[in-house]
This record gives structure tokens, C-alpha cells and sequence, in this order.
């Protein structure tokens, strides 16, 4: 008798724990948002992805009906930032600003104060950066195929600017040596404009960037865009052929930001905050606003942006590992 009053009893609170389990959800959505929100940034303020996450938060902020403030919280690969995210209340009041830095440090470095793909919730990419392939404008080369001829027929005879090393550029100019099958000397540089110095100096034949800094030598004549390296073309050079197009077919490789929550967030407020997200998104002066840093809006759900966390968290881990760069 009491090993069956026991079970029943046990059988019983059970019961009322999945029921009070099935209102967490639906109660979380409907309380939020109850306070102010922030989105923690792990660049400093005015670059890109800064002025991203303000663009988005001046819209979510006016949609929520509550304030959403901005910390920038550069530093140590994004770590800084990413652990403060994942480390916060899990009730959707605290984001950060994802980008595909963040799966190049998830495979650098040997170690991290939080999981990346457990404790960090994607809610929507925001957009996309077109990365490009150029060339001094006295270049011989005219095509990405007669840059690749070269290569194959004079072995580490060419030269491959990039910046830092483990950068998303640094990365990409890795991923073209090994998608095209050639043997290059990949030469990095601390930032952008010491990268475009050495390009108009001639001191690398080719130069792997995102475009976006590199525009204004390519309007000015003193750049050849040989290639875009995203899955189409971009609107800003429509010219320009994709590296996949010239039979480089594995060569893609795209920067990208997005939105995510703590991991533990119940998923009708990650809902929610996705329904707001891409209603951002879809206004036209948002997508002007962000075009005019060289960003395509570019929202998707949050499994989708989740799948292309981890699948380019893989992807770069292999790229790192083939490229011998050890990790931190």
C-alpha cells in the first residue's frame, strides 16, 4: 500500500511539474519585455557590426516599447562580450552581436569560459558582408582562373595578402589556397590599410578583404576585383563574378553578424524577438541604413542561424587545422 500511494504521489507531482513546466514559456512571452534591453557588442564603437547592432536596437527598441542600450565589449576574439551574454539571465533582456568571429574563435582557441553552441542562443542573422578577391590595377592577372593558372604553375611563387592571423580574411585566403589546389605564401598584416599599402606597393600580388574597405580603391581604378566570394553576387560590384563561378567551388566564404540570447532563453521570447528582428529588417530605410556600411540585410530563423554557427564552426576548425595555425 505505501509503495503504491508512493508511485501515485510521485506519479501525481510529476504531473503538476510538467504542467506548471508547459506555462513557463507562454507566462515568459507574455512578461516580456519587462525592463530595458541591451545588446553587448564585442567591437568597439563606429565600425560596422557597432553601428549594426544600434541600427537593429533603435528598431527593437521602439517596437518592444522599452529602451535598448548598446555596451561595447571589445576584446580577447569577442570572448569578453560572448561570456557576458551567456553568462546573463536567460529572460531575453541581454543579447549579443553573433558574428562569424565568433565560430573562428569557437575553433581557435583551445579553451572557452562558456560553450558556444550550448550557452549561446542564435535568434536571427542580420546581414552579410561580401568578401573580394582584388589585385593592383598593373596586374597581369585579369581573371580569379589566370591567378590560379599562375599558381599552379609556379608554386609558392605567389603572394596572398590578408589581415591578422585566424581574422575571417586570414581564414578565407587559407580556404582559397586549399579550394584551388595551390601552394601560396599567405602574408598577414596587423590591419586593412596596411594590407591596402602593400597591395599598391606591390608587395603581395593578391589581396583577400572584406569589400566593404576596399570599395573606394576599387571605384578609384587602383584595384581589380578578381572575384566576390559569397554564394552570389554582390550589389555593389554585379560585374564581378563569384569564385565559384570561375571554378573555384569550394572557395565561399562570407562574413555575417546576428542576434543571440543567453541559452537557455525559453523559446517564445526568442520568438519574439525574431518576429521584431525581421520586421526590422524588411523596412526600407533599414536595408538603405545598412547597405551604406556595405551590409545585405539578411535575416533568417533561428534554427537556420544556428545551423550556420556550428556548421562554420566546423568549417573553420578545418581550415585551421590544415593550416597549421596553432591554437590560443
Amino acid at each position: 500500500m505505501t509503495s503504491t500511494a508512493s508511485l501515485r504521489r510521485a506519479l501525481l507531482a510529476s504531473g503538476l511539474g510538467l504542467a506548471a513546466l508547459a506555462f513557463v514559456g507562454p507566462a515568459a512571452a507574455q512578461a516580456f519585455p519587462s525592463k530595458a534591453l541591451r545588446i553587448v557588442v564585442p567591437f568597439a564603437a563606429g565600425g560596422a557590426g557597432d553601428l549594426t547592432a544600434r541600427i537593429v536596437g533603435a528598431e527593437l527598441s521602439a517596437s518592444l516599447g522599452q529602451p535598448v542600450t548598446i555596451e561595447n565589449r571589445p576584446g580577447a576574439g569577442g570572448v569578453v562580450a560572448a561570456e557576458t551574454v551567456a553568462r546573463a539571465e536567460p529572460d531575453g533582456h541581454t543579447m549579443f552581436l553573433m558574428s562569424n568571429g565568433t565560430a573562428v574563435t569557437a575553433s581557435l582557441f583551445k579553451s572557452l569560459p562558456y560553450d558556444t553552441l550550448k550557452d549561446l542562443a542564435p535568434v536571427s542573422t542580420l546581414g552579410t558582408f561580401d568578401l573580394v578577391v582584388v589585385v593592383p590595377a598593373e596586374s597581369p592577372f585579369k581573371s580569379l582562373g589566370e591567378l590560379v593558372a599562375f599558381a599552379k604553375a609556379n608554386p609558392n611563387r605567389l603572394n596572398i595578402g590578408s589581415i591578422n592571423i585566424g581574422s575571417t580574411q586570414n581564414l578565407a585566403a587559407e580556404l582559397f589556397k586549399s579550394s584551388a589546389g595551390i601552394d601560396a605564401q599567405v602574408v598577414p598584416f596587423k590591419a586593412t590599410p596596411e594590407l591596402v599599402g602593400a597591395l599598391r606597393g606591390k608587395q603581395v600580388d593578391v589581396g583577400v578583404e572584406i569589400l566593404g574597405p576596399t570599395l573606394t580603391q576599387i571605384k578609384a581604378g587602383a584595384f581589380r576585383a578578381l572575384a566576390v566570394t559569397g554564394k552570389k553576387r554582390s550589389g555593389l560590384l554585379p560585374e564581378v563574378p563569384t569564385a565559384v563561378e570561375q571554378g573555384v567551388k569550394d572557395f565561399q566564404a562570407s562574413s555575417w553578424n546576428a542576434l543571440a540570447v543567453p541559452g537557455k532563453t525559453p523559446r517564445p521570447v526568442i520568438d519574439r524577438l525574431h518576429k521584431d528582428i525581421v520586421a526590422a529588417l524588411a523596412k526600407p530605410e533599414v536595408k538603405k541604413k545598412l547597405a551604406d556600411l556595405n551590409i545585405d540585410a539578411d535575416p533568417s530563423t533561428p534554427d537556420e542561424a544556428a545551423q550556420l554557427l556550428a556548421s562554420d564552426i566546423k568549417r573553420w576548425g578545418a581550415v585551421i587545422e590544415k593550416a597549421g595555425i596553432p591554437k590560443q
